[in-house]
């Protein structure tokens, strides 16, 4: 049994594919794209996957898909996704209908942070309680015990993206029109706002004590007093592009905390751009009939 793990993202889709222990067969990338349709979406994980499913997926497949919003009571509709608005109203079933022809099976559904979680859980060996942040076009959070996701509100232990973390002197409205949202300092369209449109120039220039990386500080200080965890991880397309910083942040972030944070609890981001893909196979082949 192999799964293909379905990545929508807020600029493109990625894609993994995995066999029954989890190995990884391959991995792929769609074309860039910008406030897509569905049918533009399906499309993107078409072309990502052309070629691929027939000669390295054989027999029975499973789907996993990183939903970008939130799902009705039902669990079958994306009810509301801030990033994609193009997706609202759609079903992840139908959509992987529309984008691949391979037999079709039920596809597990996961947010991309429960889904980089377990891949980096599962594929480092955690033991404990981890606390991740995927920071990309949005910013999502998951909390994972021995594996298995802390949920409050849906599939989230929290709305990371939207909690309030104002910096003085720096006042920004999230995409949700929360003020002093996380997303409204750390994602992708806020690090271009503030540090220009080339994707990479905020990389050799953001520093501990830009008002972005502060926000990030006072959300893992909020983490650790809400959850304890034994590791905090931080991935997405952004998180895993802070790596030099990580002495920085945790020096930042464990000044004065709380004494109820764990004494012995690691930082880390994580290693590359496929962990949600990989995470969201994985997680089809753990749970196929969904989260």
């Amino acid at each position: 049994m192999n799964a293909i793990g379905i990545d929508i993202g807020g600029t493109g889709v990625k894609l993994a594919a995995v066999d029954g222990a989890g190995k990884t067969l391959w991995t792929a990338m769609s074309a860039r794209y910008e406030r897509p349709t569905a049918e533009q979406v399906a499309r993107a994980i078409r072309e990502a996957a052309a070629g691929r499913l027939s000669t390295s997926v054989a027999g029975d497949l499973r789907v996993g898909m990183c939903v970008p919003g939130i799902l009705d009571d039902g669990r079958t509709t994306i009810r509301h996704s801030v990033n994609l608005p193009g997706l609202n109203g759609v079903r992840p079933d139908e959509l992987v209908a529309a984008a691949l022809t391979h037999p079709g099976t039920a596809v597990a559904v996961a947010t991309d942070a429960i889904a980089t979680a377990y891949d980096i859980y599962t594929a480092r060996q955690l033991k404990g309680r981890l606390f991740l942040l995927a920071i990309g076009t949005g910013v999502g959070a998951a909390v994972m015990d021995e594996g298995r996701p802390l949920r409050v509100d849906g599939d989230s232990p929290g709305h990371f993206g939207q909690l309030d973390v104002s910096i003085a002197g720096h006042p920004v409205v999230g995409p949700d029109g929360g003020a002093g949202s996380l997303e409204g300092y750390l994602s992708g369209p806020a690090l271009a706002l503030g540090y220009g449109g080339d994707p990479t120039a905020w990389q050799a220039r953001i520093a501990v004590d830009d008002p972005a990386m502060q926000a990030l500080v006072r959300a893992v200080r909020i983490a650790h007093a809400l959850y304890r965890p034994h590791h905090v991880y931080v991935a997405g397309g952004i998180g895993i592009r802070l790596g030099r910083l990580v002495p920085a942040l945790r020096a930042a972030i464990a000044h004065q905390l709380s004494s109820i944070a764990r004494s012995d609890w690691t930082l880390a981001v994580g290693d590359d751009d496929y962990h949600a893909a990989r995470g969201a196979a994985k997680w089809a082949l753990l749970k196929p009939s969904g989260v």
